[in-house]
């Protein structure tokens, strides 16, 4: 690029970055509100995380725009290029992330209305948390363009994975003790695998990152415990 137009690229490439971390940020917020919605019982706070993810799904739009209008002016060819695509497929990756949290906040709402099952709600929390630290730590290694840290949070959706593991075989026995508590654990168990599937689009952030750094996508496997068979798919309806 000539000095103008790569100055001008940068500086709408900052703008753009600024807004990524923006919508990342009302994710986390969104999923660990949904969440302590959940533990607490708290409807309001689970209405609050329905209606705010219309403003995640403002910003990706924002950003899907601006994205084209920089390929459309600036024409970024190799590594600018590569860093435009990557931006939008990490926006993807976060709108439905967003979707999952609203998911749980609706959840959440059913949930309230029902006895509640001993311990579950703070497993789900811990899960949340989890998740949360991978997706920021992805988030992270984007703005720093730490291909090492991108391999952490790959490496640690595992734990995720396994807490998954644990919080179903804890539902299981709840189902199998009273049956009273079938319809609860199975709206946990929906609330479980979309936190579960916000790990793997942190990982997948990850990974985009890593393509980024190093212009190829990883050869191996992603680690993954082993996951039950699910009782019922996960939804993504809000």
């Amino acid at each position: 690029m000539e000095p103008h137009i790569r100055s001008a690229f940068d500086r709408d490439l900052e703008g753009v970055q600024a807004l990524v971390m923006k919508m990342g940020g009302l994710v986390e917020h969104a999923l660990l509100q949904a969440a302590q919605a959940l533990e607490t019982r708290d409807e309001a706070l689970a209405s609050e995380v329905r209606a705010g993810d219309r403003a995640i799904d403002e910003l990706e739009d924002l950003i899907h725009t601006e994205c084209a209008r920089i390929i459309a002016l600036r024409a970024p060819t190799a590594s600018d290029l590569r860093t435009v695509l990557t931006i939008m497929r990490i926006v993807g990756s976060l709108e439905r992330s967003g979707d999952y949290a609203k998911n749980l906040a609706k959840r959440s709402l059913v949930l309230a209305q029902m006895r509640p099952v001993n311990g579950s709600a703070g497993s789900i929390s811990r899960m949340a948390r989890s998740v949360v630290g991978l997706l920021r730590d992805a988030l992270d290694a984007y703005v720093a363009r730490d291909a090492k840290l991108a391999e952490d949070v790959r490496r640690r959706d595992a734990e995720v994975d396994q807490m998954y593991n644990s919080v179903f075989r804890e539902f299981l026995t709840h189902m199998m003790e009273d049956p009273r508590n079938i319809t609860a654990c199975m709206h946990l168990h929906f609330i479980a695998k979309n936190i579960e599937r916000v790990g793997d689009h942190a990982t997948g952030i990850a990974e985009q990152v890593m393509y980024l750094v190093n212009g190829v996508m990883p050869e191996d496997d992603r680690p993954k415990s082993d996951l039950p068979a699910a009782v019922l798919p996960a939804s993504r309806n809000g």
